[in-house]
């Protein structure tokens, strides 16, 4: 039998109050499980690592706004890392590959908002780059948009990440409750 020497990180993308002014799929139990996640990988070592959306001036999520905070019901601890970006992609123009190579990451656990958006784009970058990814299937959540509910965009980004084609694999879907 195998053993996985994996070293994980947790990556909590755009969980601002921001994104959850809107209706979002599921808000309470994306904000309820991922913190629980939290709670069990911070016992095990496990960095947790906030990525959090600064939008251009005049846009909710600048600085300068309420939505910019990271959401009110996040367990963030002191020891967790917090990294800023400015676009979809976490990795993009961001201290998030160097944050992880200082510590010896190969694996991603990615939860979040917004699915179609930052997650993906996260994740899909992350996959591109060789981390070995993990996706909680019930750890990212978006609003309906005009061409499809959020359900059905949740759903659909599983499968695709489930079969997405990278150097290290597709990603492995899962639920919270199963990552320990």
């Amino acid at each position: 039998m195998a053993i996985d020497m994996s070293k994980q990180a947790l990556l909590v993308v755009d969980r601002q109050q921001g994104p959850f002014t809107g209706p979002r799929h599921d808000a309470a139990g994306l904000l309820a499980r991922p913190n629980d996640l939290a709670v069990r990988l911070r016992a095990k070592g496990t960095p947790i690592i906030f990525i959090q959306h600064c939008g251009p001036e005049g846009d909710d999520l600048h600085p300068s706004k309420p939505g910019h905070a990271l959401h009110e019901d996040l367990a963030v601890e002191a020891l967790d890392t917090m990294i800023t970006k400015a676009s979809c992609d976490a990795f993009l123009e961001t201290i998030l590959a160097d944050t992880l190579a200082k510590l010896e990451i190969d694996e991603l656990i990615v939860t979040g908002c917004a699915t179609d958006f930052c997650v993906d784009t996260t994740i899909r970058s992350a996959l591109a780059r060789g981390y070995k990814t993990i996706v909680p299937e019930d750890g990212h959540t978006t609003g309906d948009r005009p061409y499809l509910s959020a359900e059905k965009i949740i759903e659909h980004h599983n499968a695709v990440w489930a079969n997405f084609i990278s150097p290290v694999g597709p990603a492995h879907l899962t639920h919270c409750e199963r990552i320990i």
